[in-house]
């Protein structure tokens, strides 16, 4: 099984830049492209929050259009620029959405590995939380299916990154999550999204790791005091690939480059 991993779209109105530098609609078409055009397609598509940038309705409209290419199934979540109620409205053939109320969580069974979302969103704050209701309903679903191998995926990362304003923009109720996981030796993996950046961190015994977008990164800065500042670094999404047991993840960049290029000629390495 691959499920491919999109992450912080940030779709606005009417394709208008975002921070007026990045062309976020174009960046997605060109992502959807890059990903069509994979010599293994993947077998779902789950996009991990930050989908549009305001949550109005048009903007999820022109985030179907961008979407509607991709022909394997697609899982959507929010993040923190995210609108539940405008989310759901806008797909509404999405039925997952709707399986708990009044939150985006839900459990998709049709995959070798089981994928089980949250919802991390605090609306109107950029910074997420995991209350207890949200964790003791990821506590349940995980204990319906011990011995499945499952992904869970979120918005907001458990964990600490290193970046300072991003992580005063984290997630409230971490500690939960780990003690949740920990009980449940089958997460081979917590998949999220709202760093703009490719980060892995051992948590609850397990995997997390984070996306970065098809469009701007989160400029890599390690500091407390670092500024608010995003890259055009290349955009790019993640491949996470189930096979002989384990979960293996590619990070793939989005873009035109040289090559490929044979290593070998008749046999024997180019030297």
């Amino acid at each position: 099984m691959i499920l491919c991993q999109i992450s912080d779209l940030h779709i606005k109105p009417g394709r208008r830049l975002a921070y007026g530098i990045v062309d976020t609609a174009a960046m997605l078409e060109q992502c959807v492209r890059a990903i069509l055009d994979l010599a293994q397609p993947p077998d779902a598509v789950i996009a991990t929050g930050d989908l549009v940038d305001l949550g109005r309705p048009e903007e999820y409209g022109l985030l179907r259009e961008l979407l509607a290419p991709v022909p394997m199934p697609l899982y959507l979540l929010p993040g923190n620029h995210d609108e539940r109620s405008s989310l759901r409205a806008s797909f509404p053939e999405h039925g997952y959405l709707r399986q708990w109320q009044p939150f985006v969580q839900y459990a998709i069974e049709d995959h070798p590995v089981r994928l089980v979302a949250l919802d991390t969103v605090v609306p109107g704050r950029g910074d997420g939380a995991l209350c207890r209701e949200r964790l003791d309903w990821l506590d349940r679903c995980l204990s319906e299916q011990p011995r499945r191998p499952t992904i869970v995926a979120l918005h907001h990362p458990p964990f600490a990154t290193g970046i300072g304003h991003m992580d005063r923009i984290g997630l409230a109720g971490a500690d939960g999550l780990r003690d949740v996981i920990e009980r449940h030796p089958q997460v081979e993996r917590l998949i999220a999204g709202h760093l703009h950046r490719p980060i892995t961190v051992r948590f609850g015994g397990t995997v997390a790791s984070t996306c970065p977008s098809p469009a701007h990164q989160v400029a890599l800065d390690l500091a407390h005091d670092a500024a608010d500042d995003f890259v055009l670094e290349p955009p790019a999404y993640q491949l996470h690939l189930w096979t002989g047991g384990s979960l293996v993840t590619h990070t793939a960049y989005v873009g035109e480059f040289a090559g490929p290029f044979p290593f070998r000629e008749n046999g024997r390495l180019i030297d």
